[in-house]
């Protein structure tokens, strides 16, 4: 697992702390061919990780945004639906069927409770 991975690294801003040392270290050839190679490595599988980690992500995001686009294809067609049932009533010049709550809700008006009788 990723996670797994990652830790048994270290974090990237020590990784960048040993590196800057080694490199000053260096200036002073007081640094060893193996341990530049050690370095290297770490650097490698570090920046392994961070690719494998932002190709996770990627994916989470490309998921999201095809699922998103799944809800909105539903609605729009549910919209497109509404405009056509509109689209016929007026052509037939049948304006109460505009304006009544069934058509603008899909449901009968609700009942009122008889108060006054």
């Amino acid at each position: 697992d990723l996670e797994d991975k990652t830790q048994d690294y270290l974090s990237h801003k020590e990784l960048l702390e040993i590196v800057q040392r080694k490199i000053e270290e260096a200036k002073g050839d007081n640094v060893s061919i193996e341990s530049l190679i050690s370095m290297e490595e770490q650097l490698k599988s570090a920046l392994s990780v961070i690719r494998a980690r932002k190709t996770e992500l990627l994916m989470e995001l490309v998921k999201n945004l095809q699922d998103k686009e799944k809800l909105l294809k539903e609605k729009n067609k549910v919209l497109a639906s509404e405009v056509g049932k509109l689209k016929k009533i007026l052509e037939t010049g049948d304006e109460r069927a505009v304006m009544s709550p069934e058509n603008s809700s899909g449901h009968s008006p609700p009942e009122t409770l008889p108060l006054l009788k």
